[in-house]
């Protein structure tokens, strides 16, 4: 195989959902399983629907998953520049040549005209489509049109006969009947190019091999390779990727959940487990295995595993996915990620010291094998940092109403206040509290539970001798002490 070289070409029209990112992703696994390079271009010749901070949106979240590129509309390459808006000269240059050529023609009708022989083909069955009469316009015809006022527009003869194959890496070969190919327009009135034209110039120019994209753009494909054609450039291999559809196999849209990357970030969804997960969304190596890390994609990544039928996006499956991340990548790693929540949360400062980082450290290995996402890390970490928390009150009612419980957290306030520094681990403090359930004759949960519930005013939680040794003897008999008086006086009032 030649140099493999693939493009992600996203419009700046929103943020980066889905089903982009998944393209990014399977352009940029190809690229590096074959040595070759990823390109990231920008399709911004529709000024109408641009948005000012779409581009910087899309390039944050392909870097957030890690999906770098090597040439591109801010690092430039050999055959920028890669934003469409500054190629206008190029697509006219290459526009003159099919038009002195004769292979396209100006085309001067109106909007009103064009809709009006699309309506006449709709009466009569028929699918709508050009019907190529500016292709016959004489001189005189030409310029009876342009003193008219009349800004046209250029429009590329397609064949009328046989057929156009597209030889897809994936679906085989597809045809389309050449009588259904409109006449396409590939420079607009205004002079600027459509997207089937920009698209094919820019391909060729970069020298493109293989174009991977979503599946709804194989309708476009045909009238593509007629471009590439006359145009005399080298025709790439063409792979359309699966739709992704919704749990119900409907259009993916809000109504399902997240569907920007930018939303799972915030979510608090790892970048590791979109990875993971968006790969799987069409594609497999085989097995039941589910989870690869990003050198593993790279290497088992092949087009040959890419699925024809839809992918199902599944945030459920998602959600488990990053909780098993959470669980396994390493401490710092998660560390890394959480930081920003926990600094908006207020549990962390801007420029935190050693000893912030070493407590947050101990909070989310503590925490971290029983939440989804870092969100939930986050408000599962809350009580380690606010020591003026509220009981659950099904907690209260269960475990702060027993007959003796406050003699019981008591002892057991008793016990932790006499170990000694060095032996204020989760080995020692459960030995401690042992003693005391054995002493007094009563079951573990007697003293576990409304400990539980005193220094976190949770009923779950991680292990209780884990939440002691990270809070420290200090705050645990402070917390021990709010508990009680909170029981007795709650006994007094009753």
């Amino acid at each position: 195989m030649d140099t493999v070289r693939v493009r992600f070409a996203p419009s700046p029209t929103g943020s980066l959902h889905i089903g982009g990112a998944r393209t990014a992703l399977f352009n940029w696994l190809f690229a590096r399983h074959h040595g070759g390079v990823f390109i990231l271009r920008l399709e911004d010749t529709d000024t109408g629907r641009n948005i000012g901070e779409a581009a910087v949106q899309i390039e944050s979240s392909l870097r957030w998953l890690g999906i770098g590129w090597d040439e591109g509309y801010d690092c430039g390459g050999p055959f920028g520049p890669y934003r469409q808006s500054e190629r206008f000269g190029l697509y006219r240059e290459e526009a003159r040549r099919l038009l002195e050529s004769g292979r396209a023609y100006w085309c001067y009708c109106t909007p009103e005209e064009l809709a009006a022989q699309r309506e006449k083909a709709r009466r009569r069955g028929e699918v709508p489509r050009y019907d190529s009469r500016c292709g016959d316009l004489t001189g005189d015809g030409r310029r009876a049109k342009e003193a008219a006022g009349i800004q046209p527009a250029l429009r590329v003869k397609m064949p009328k006969a046989g057929a156009t194959v597209v030889k897809d890496l994936i679906r085989g070969e597809v045809g389309f009947d050449n009588a259904t190919l409109d006449d396409i327009v590939i420079l607009k009135s205004n002079g600027g190019p459509t997207y089937n034209f920009a698209c094919v110039v820019d391909d060729g120019a970069m020298r493109i091999s293989h174009v991977i994209r979503a599946e709804e753009h194989l309708s476009n494909t045909p009238k593509q390779i007629v471009l590439f054609n006359l145009l005399g450039y080298a025709l790439p291999e063409f792979v359309h990727v699966p739709m992704i559809l919704a749990p119900d196999r409907s259009k993916l849209s809000k109504r399902h959940g997240a569907t920007a990357v930018d939303e799972f970030r915030t979510g608090g969804f790892l970048p590791e487990a979109l990875v993971n997960y968006l790969a799987l969304l069409g594609w497999s190596p085989g097995g039941e295995r589910e989870q690869f890390s990003r050198e593993e994609l790279v290497a088992f990544f092949s087009l040959d595993a890419v699925t024809k039928h839809a992918a199902v996006y599944d945030v459920k499956k998602l959600t488990w996915l990053n909780a098993q991340y959470l669980k396994a990548l390493p401490l710092e790693r998660v560390v890394e990620q959480v930081r920003p929540f926990m600094q908006e949360a207020g549990y962390l400062s801007a420029s935190p010291d050693p000893a912030e980082l070493d407590y947050l450290n101990r909070v989310v290995e503590a925490v971290r094998s029983r939440i989804h996402t870092l969100v939930e890390l986050r408000d599962a970490s809350a009580y380690f940092y606010r020591p003026d928390f509220e009981y659950e009150e099904k907690g209260v009612r269960k475990h702060f109403t027993k007959p003796g419980v406050t003699g019981i957290l008591a002892r057991g306030r008793e016990a932790l206040s006499a170990l000694p520094v060095g032996r204020f681990t989760v080995e020692g403090t459960e030995e401690a509290f042992r003693q005391v359930i054995e002493e007094l004759g009563v079951s573990g949960g007697a003293l576990i539970h409304p400990a539980r519930l005193a220094l976190s005013g949770r009923t779950v939680g991680p292990g209780l001798f884990d939440i002691i040794t990270v809070l420290g003897k200090e705050q645990c008999l402070l917390r021990l002490d709010r508990a009680i008086a909170r029981i007795e006086n709650n006994l007094e009032q009753a």
